[in-house]
Parts: structure tokens; C-alpha cells; sequence
């Protein structure tokens, strides 16, 4: 049977707000078809773009140095960790709660598994709706995902942590136990519940923690 992959990213557009206070990023020509014109023969040209950004732009990876000093960043976590992993889906209609706990995830087998919870929050992406009241774990939920071995938490919603405080346990928790986070995603009805893997591959750099990643299912 052909493989099947499943988007799971949102568009990344000149102008686009990700989360409320953070610059949006500026996607533009750094050299336009028409410039290039010049520099060849005629009949050739080209666009170099130019894209000025937070690293916070879109669906994006969480790695430990986003939150620690001395935690891996992108250059230093493994390929295996962001590529085919093997998923699960845990539904919770942000219209049931927006508190998600402990024991909303008990009835599932979650060790070595990339977990993704769909709140169908992201129907708000792109609106002033989508940055208050969102759907998040809680730090028992945290808590329970480490000790359940669990490699990776996504979330379809604003944050994976509740924005109302400063404190971000979540954060704390899952990335101080290299619990890669995903945040932003989308699209997460199109999945089944299980049997299929999940991919998130973000760019090789030093010094940074998080990044825009291209989220995808693959289903066999």
C-alpha cells in the first residue's frame, strides 16, 4: 500500500502573528527576477528571498535549550528524535475543557510514543481569538507524560502551557526530560488514532532551541 502523508503546518506568511507580542516575520526579495536580469543572459532569472523572523513563527519544535542554558539545541539533538516516530492521537475538544490533566491521557499506552493532542483549537488560527482561553496541559499532565516515556508532546493550540501566569511547568517538565514540544499544529482530525508515524524536522542550527518545522503524518 502506498504511504500517505498528512500536513500538519500552518502556512508561514509575510505579516503572519504567531504568538501575541512577538514580531511577525518579513518574507520579501533580497534579489527580484527583475534584478537578477542583469547579472545573465537573456531569457535568465531567478528570486533570492530574504525572510526575517522569531524563531517562534508557525508550527514550531521546542528543544531543551529553549528552556535551559545548557540544554541540547537544534544542532544537538539526534535526527532519530524528530523523524518517523511513532504517534499517537489523544482527543480532547477544547469545548469539553480547556485543562487537560493527568487523566485525560491514562487510558493510553504512551511510552516511546510522539503524543499529539488535538483540542481543534486551531479552527481560531489567525484570529484574536486563537491567543486567549486556549487549551494546555497541566503540570500534572507533564508529569504523567515523562513518566509514561513519552518522546515528543504536540498540541494544536496556542501554547502547551497556560499564558494566564509566568510560570510554564510544562515547559519546565517535559523539556528538562528532553520531551521534544510541538506547538501550533493543525489538522489533526485527518489522523487516525494510532498507526502512523509523525515527523518534524527543523533546520541544523547552533545556539537556537526552537524553530518553524514542515509537522507531517505519514500513514502506510
Amino acid at each position: 500500500m502506498q504511504k500517505k502523508h498528512i500536513d500538519l503546518s500552518h502556512t508561514i506568511e509575510n505579516g503572519l502573528i504567531t504568538y501575541k507580542g512577538l514580531p511577525a516575520p518579513i518574507i520579501c526579495d533580497y534579489l527580484s527576477r527583475e534584478e537578477s536580469k542583469k547579472h545573465y543572459e537573456e531569457g535568465t532569472q531567478f528570486q533570492i528571498g530574504k525572510i526575517e523572523m522569531v524563531t517562534n513563527t508557525g508550527t514550531y519544535i521546542d528543544c531543551p535549550f529553549h528552556r535551559y542554558e545548557n540544554g541540547k539545541d537544534l544542532s544537538e539533538v539526534d535526527l532519530e528524535c524528530f523523524v518517523d516516530l511513532d504517534a499517537i492521537i489523544i482527543r480532547i475538544p477544547h469545548t469539553e475543557t480547556i485543562e487537560i490533566t493527568e487523566n485525560h491521557l491514562k487510558d493510553f499506552t504512551l511510552k516511546n510514543k510522539a503524543v499529539l493532542i488535538q483540542t481543534d483549537w486551531d479552527k481560531h488560527w489567525n484570529t484574536d481569538a486563537y491567543f486567549e482561553n486556549n487549551p494546555y496541559l497541566t503540570k500534572g499532565a507533564a508529569e504523567y507524560l515523562k513518566e509514561a516515556g513519552a518522546i515528543l508532546v504536540g498540541i494544536d493550540s496556542h501554547n502547551i502551557d497556560d499564558t494566564r501566569g509566568k510560570s510554564r511547568p510544562v515547559h519546565t517538565i517535559l523539556l528538562g526530560a528532553e520531551i521534544l514540544i510541538v506547538e501550533h499544529l493543525c489538522n489533526l482530525q485527518s489522523l487516525p488514532l494510532d498507526r502512523f508515524t509523525f515527523s518534524a524536522v527543523p533546520p541544523k542550527f547552533k545556539g537556537a532551541g526552537t524553530f518553524p518545522v514542515r509537522a507531517f503524518a505519514t500513514i502506510e
